[in-house]
């Protein structure tokens, strides 16, 4: 079986080649295409987001083709192979494979398909969205952005997060921020700079929603700000460079639609994100809180404190610290708990009595685990994260198929354990010289 990192199972591992070819009706889209040929589209569109490993998505691949090919004419069908533009899947929230999104009047609030899986269902709710979207037209209802003319035309939408910096504002804005700022060099007269403004507009407001605000996209007229614009050299229009504390600001060398702008910022915003933080399992809203807000939950269950002490208790700490930050990207929980203390679930993952610590990765909408084979090191937890990052890897079900009983239990105090204390036993009425005499 393979471990899956999504709300479908996958059960085949294949060499990574594409699903779909050129003579399909399916069109194929990549970051590059998929502002022009989806976005800016007055068409509706289907698109599927899959990974060529993925047993599902082989098996839904020729009803697929099929629903295609009969809505040629009438509805894009398009595919995503989110696995190699895996920044274009986490645009769209994709967390498993296959994801469907329907793209209707607003291109920026695609919908979940979530009806079946072959080309009589995905034909039937293609043209059951179609039906709305003209009746929506109809009745004068807009849905937004439904075309890349609309949007030109209207100047791309709201500008109000593009923040703009002048000469006066932006040192104290930019220099030693504590957040990431794409800055782009523009000229009023620039053909390229008045093309690029919706897509910055629009790229502006996803980033502020999906990094609170901590990739700022800004603007500057370079026109009239020649100050900064000597200061970094800027010799065209636009020139988008990248400014981040303690660095020498880079130039951004892109693509200029939304989604290319957007997958960067968000690769910029979890490189410099902190790393997931580590939680001890010390009651129920510790465990659900993690595992149902994650793709997978990361559970381990460290040697009782009498056994290791402080430091060893730490050195294992320490050991899944580092692991969270070099998979921060994953957006996975880590939590961590005490031999005995969470017996129950301990007993639902296949771990218990002996051989801590223990590692398992958990996905919950799934309830499946994987055990950690290997050694408790960053050698041994790298590699078996790093199998589980392919979708390799076995898995076994949660023992009762959901998580068991868990117990509010005290946080580690951080100190070394104490044994408990004995009852002390008065001997003052035992005659230890009878004692003696009998035994002897």
């Amino acid at each position: 079986l393979l471990f899956v990192l999504g709300t479908v199972s996958c059960t085949l591992f294949l060499a990574v080649n594409g699903l779909y070819s050129a003579s399909d009706d399916v069109i194929e889209l990549t970051p590059t295409n998929f502002n022009k040929e989806v976005i800016q589209s007055e068409s509706l569109w289907l698109v599927e987001f899959y990974a060529p490993w993925c047993g599902h998505c082989q098996r839904l691949t020729p009803e697929w083709k099929k629903a295609a090919t009969a809505l040629k004419g009438v509805v894009k069908v398009g595919a995503v192979d989110a696995d190699k533009h895996q920044s274009l899947g986490g645009q769209y929230g994709v967390r498993g494979f296959p994801t469907i999104k329907i793209f209707g009047a607003n291109k920026n609030k695609a919908e979940d398909y979530q009806g079946g899986r072959t080309s009589d269902a995905i034909v039937d709710a293609a043209l059951s969205a179609l039906r709305s979207l003209v009746k929506d037209r109809l009745s004068g209802r807009s849905g937004g952005y439904s075309s890349g003319k609309q949007s030109r035309e209207s100047g791309g939408g709201d500008k109000k997060d593009v923040i703009e910096l002048t000469d006066d504002s932006f040192d104290k804005n930019v220099i030693n921020s504590d957040d990431v700022w794409m800055v782009e060099f523009y000229a009023p007269w620039c053909g390229h700079c008045k093309n690029l403004e919706p897509e910055w507009a629009a790229a502006a407001t996803e980033v502020k929603e999906q990094t609170k605000g901590k990739v700022k996209l800004a603007a500057v007229d370079a026109t009239v700000n020649q100050m900064l614009a000597g200061r970094y050299g800027i010799r065209g229009f636009p020139t988008i460079k990248i400014f981040q504390k303690g660095e020498d600001p880079v130039d951004y060398d892109g693509g200029r639609t939304r989604s290319d702008i957007i997958a960067r910022a968000l690769d910029l915003f979890s490189d410099n994100a902190p790393p997931p933080e580590l939680l001890e399992i010390i009651n129920e809203d510790v465990l659900k809180g993690t595992c149902d807000a994650h793709q997978l939950c990361i559970i381990s269950v460290l040697p009782h404190i009498l056994d290791t002490g402080a430091s060893g208790r730490n050195s294992y700490l320490d050991v899944m610290l580092k692991m969270a930050e070099k998979y921060k990207k994953k957006m996975w929980g880590w939590l961590w708990t005490e031999a005995g203390a969470q017996s129950d679930l301990e007993s639902s993952l296949g771990i218990g009595g002996f051989g801590y610590p223990a590692m398992a990765a958990v996905n919950a909408r799934k309830m499946k685990f994987a055990l950690l084979k290997g050694s408790f090191s960053e050698q041994g937890i790298n590699e078996f994260l790093r199998e589980l990052s392919v979708g390799r890897g076995s898995t076994a079900p949660v023992g009762g198929g959901a998580f068991p009983k868990i117990h509010s239990v005290e946080p580690w105090d951080g100190k070394d354990g104490e044994l408990p204390v004995e009852d002390d036993i008065d001997l003052s009425d035992v005659d230890l010289d009878d004692w003696d005499k009998d035994e002897l």
